[in-house]
């Protein structure tokens, strides 16, 4: 994939909990990458062997090193090849003998990898270590699609009503009122949008509820949710992973100041239920690309947060998953 501005973005590549002894393989932008952790933290390199190109997530960790299963070339974890046992006692190693080091981080339970050289910071979410908030990580869920149309899609609070009717939303109250959309400390936010909800969170609590969505960067939205005449509170942030060409992965950290004292899995299998009724939706939708030109779709008012957050895009220079606006004579 060309490198656009999401080079510079950090993407969600697997829950820390996952990267165990082994290395993994994972995929970010269309580029095959090996993470693996050892004392000093958690590290990505370019999933490839530099003598032969064999992949390096088949390899193992060794004293801290990188082990290539091809044939045991070590590499420290800033990518230098410390070790190659069929190189002659004595013979210097090759200064060539790198790996390709990308950015990697562990945060917020998750592992995060940056292929750029001038990387953005990571996002804040601060709910995930508030006092008495309970967080939880759903996914990852695998979408046939780019990254930006999963974003637009949890954006879009019109088709609450329909593709989530009886829980999120109820097609007699489908009217969406006109909402603001403003652009604060480098991220868009709305007002309040009320929304009639039968069955929110699956808890069969119905009425109505205040939703105020937020786009992060181009890959990561979040929406808090509050009910009407209770202090419960609902955040939800959506990070995607565009692995490669029409393939995502999708995690989502739900985060609660209620029922505390419950489970996490109820709210994780609500959570999927949702996420898998807008799989085929999403799946579905022509062109692939999102379109950046606003005069290629039909827009309404209610849609003015998926506007912001395309016209977003253009302006930052997102190639990854969208068809760019083409200049007019």
């Amino acid at each position: 994939m060309q490198q656009d501005r999401l080079w510079n973005e950090w993407h969600p590549v697997c829950k820390a909990e996952e990267l165990l002894e082994d290395p993994k393989q994972v995929f970010v932008l269309g580029e095959r990458v090996a993470i693996f952790r050892n004392e000093k933290g958690v590290h990505a390199f370019k999933d490839l062997c530099i003598h032969r190109g064999a992949a390096l997530s088949l390899g193992k960790v060794k004293n801290g090193n990188l082990v290539c299963a091809y044939h045991a070339w070590e590499y420290d974890c800033v990518g230098a090849c410390v070790k190659i046992p069929a190189l002659p006692n004595g013979r210097a190693i090759p200064k060539k003998a790198k790996a390709t080091v990308y950015h990697c981080e562990e945060y917020l339970g998750l592992i995060w990898v940056n292929l750029g050289d001038n990387p953005s910071p990571l996002i804040s979410y601060p709910e995930y270590n508030m006092e008495n908030h309970r967080t939880v990580i759903c996914g990852p869920y695998d979408v046939n699609a780019n990254a930006p149309r999963i974003i637009e899609n949890f954006l879009d609070v019109s088709h609450l009503m329909f593709v989530h009717e009886g829980l999120l939303g109820d097609e007699e109250h489908a009217e969406v009122v006109d909402y603001k959309v403003d652009f604060i400390d480098n991220r868009y936010i709305t007002s309040k949008i009320p929304v009639y909800q039968p069955n929110p969170d699956g808890r069969s609590k119905g009425g109505y509820a205040d939703y105020v969505y937020e786009i992060l960067n181009p890959t990561t939205a979040r929406f808090t949710k509050t009910s009407e005449g209770s202090d419960d509170a609902l955040t939800i942030l959506l990070i995607v992973n565009q692995a490669g060409n029409e393939q995502s992965q999708a995690y989502m950290l739900l985060t609660r100041n209620y029922d505390l004292d419950m489970p996490d899995e109820p709210f994780v299998e609500f959570q999927d239920t949702i996420f898998y009724q807008d799989l085929d939706i999403v799946q579905s939708q022509k062109p692939e690309l999102l379109p950046l030109d606003l005069q290629a779709e039909l827009h309404l008012k209610s849609d003015a947060l998926t506007i912001a957050y395309r016209r977003w895009l253009n302006q930052l220079g997102v190639e990854n998953g969208t068809t760019p606006v083409l200049e007019r004579v």
